[in-house]
């Protein structure tokens, strides 16, 4: 395993899919980019954090993660050929020790070492509550670099080519002279001449000035899938910076803000609404209005409902990401008091309270029976 997940998000292998979501929301509100403006590793791993519950979070890459190490099964294992893991035995751990050929003849993969890979492009979306809750379609507008259409990304101009270096006759390396404890030895370095590319254009592309790459505006459209949170981080690959040399493009980390609603708040998938209601209604029981994430829903109020009291309302929460289903809307009931009342009404209250027994009041009764 390169990563070891469990380990990024701080729980064990056991722990369950609420345990995960837990550690998950903590971390990402710790490393929130708003909460770390100046700080590179704070995004960074807010990214580590993102891409572990990506994985853990998702029943059937978790399932792959733990019996192969890799979230794609065993199809994600590359095809090393030597016997550590990848390297092609003593020679590439000489050279990635002494940094070059140490045993000479490895120009190809020095020339390849050149390659930069372009640079990830992190975003801030901001998403109401109801888009966040059921998904949205929205467009990032950013300027980025991108391969050259005009040389193709070879930097030279249209109709020629890069020449072959003369110093090091196009392997990108000089042989030297060096020596060590094991005595004289041929040990490769980059060629300063070429920079390792092997080749040096004589006639630079006129749109990119050599470079392979141009400044481009565009406009993204992203399909945000319903159930995100703040600070969750969406990867759009290969949608970043264009790399140099034959590099990977970089991605697009979009980092996820959610606005607050008026009367609700979000707990995972739920979202809960406190809701005021009259003594009567408390008494008698009524049907009310309550505000959900889109829509006015009614709620039936039992008889004698108490002040927190919670009444669910199954299926009326947020889309559940990447699953099917949504969460519920709780409703917590808070009991209003009228703070007047005419002669008339007191009369009224009075006798009502003459006519109920004492024993009808069952907290108050434990509450005297305790201090007594």
């Amino acid at each position: 395993m390169s990563k070891n997940y469990y380990e990024i998000l701080g729980v064990s292998k056991s722990a369950t899919d609420d345990e995960i979501k837990k550690a998950y929301r903590s971390l990402a509100k710790k490393y929130h980019p708003d909460l770390n403006q100046n700080s590179p590793e704070a995004a960074e791993k807010l990214k580590e954090v993102n891409e572990a519950y990506e994985v853990l979070s998702d029943k059937t890459k978790r399932s792959n993660y733990d019996n192969y190490g890799d979230p794609n099964g065993a199809q994600g294992f590359g095809g090393g050929t030597g016997g550590f893991g990848g390297f092609g035995g003593f020679e590439d751990i000489f050279s990635n020790m002494f940094g070059g050929g140490f045993f000479g003849g490895n120009s190809g993969r020095n020339r390849r070492s050149m390659a930069q890979d372009g640079a990830d492009i992190q975003v801030k979306l901001n998403l109401s509550f109801v888009e966040a809750a059921f998904g949205a379609k929205k467009n990032i507008n950013l300027t980025r670099s991108e391969k050259c259409d005009k040389c193709n990304g070879s930097g030279a101009k249209a109709g020629t080519s890069p020449k072959t270096c003369s110093r090091c006759s196009g392997t990108g390396v000089i042989q030297q002279v060096q020596n060590t404890i094991f005595g004289q030895t041929a040990v490769q370095t980059t060629c300063p001449e070429c920079r390792g590319k092997g080749s040096i254009i004589t006639d630079k592309c006129p749109e990119c000035s050599g470079s392979g790459v141009v400044r481009k505006n565009r406009n993204i459209e992203l399909n945000v899938p319903g159930g995100v949170e703040s600070g969750q981080i969406l990867t759009l690959r290969g949608q970043g910076e264009a790399g140099l040399n034959g590099g990977a493009t970089g991605d697009m980390l979009v980092v996820i803000n959610v606005s607050s609603h008026k009367t609700l708040k979000r707990d995972g998938y739920n979202v809960h609404a406190e809701v005021p209601i009259s003594f009567t209604e408390s008494i008698l029981g009524a049907e009310i209005d309550v505000g959900g994430i889109n829509e006015t829903i009614k709620v039936t109020i039992p008889e004698f409902t108490q002040t927190g009291d919670k009444i669910t309302v199954k299926g009326k929460g947020t889309k559940k990401l990447n699953q099917n289903g949504y969460g519920d809307l709780i409703v917590t009931v808070i009991v209003e008091l009228p703070k007047s009342l005419d002669r008339a009404q007191k009369l009224l209250i009075e006798k009502l309270n003459e006519d109920i027994k004492p024993n009808q009041y069952t907290k108050k009764k434990q509450y005297n029976d305790k201090i007594k």
